[in-house]
């Protein structure tokens, strides 16, 4: 499955459009993750617990948009676009949700 943020495949053409795919994932912050990313905080640098789990949020919500386009008869998708959003009371969870077109190139 190729995926891309433009609207065209470089030496594809598209032969039919299958429509808009969706992925959606919510990861919430635990304590544990919160007391790390405070600490890391303090003394400076990367949280990597954080990262860890936006990187496991944002691959679930591409292989959930992968999955709907596979269902759709595609085998591209174009127009990718990826949005994270802080939701839930008080901001408690990430939301990592992508989109795109799924096509059929050749």
């Amino acid at each position: 499955m190729i995926l891309t943020t433009t609207s065209t495949v470089e030496g594809f053409k598209i032969r039919d459009y299958r429509g808009i795919v969706t992925g959606e994932a919510i990861v919430g912050a635990n304590i544990f993750r919160d007391l790390m990313a405070s600490i890391t905080d303090i003394v400076g640098g990367r949280s990597g617990s954080y990262e860890s789990a936006l990187k496991g949020a944002r691959e679930a919500a591409f292989r959930e948009m992968e999955a709907a386009a596979k269902e759709a008869g595609a085998n591209a998708i174009v127009g990718v676009d990826i949005d994270y959003e802080v939701v839930g009371k008080d901001g408690s969870m990430l939301m990592v949700s992508v989109s795109g077109t799924a096509v059929v190139i050749e």
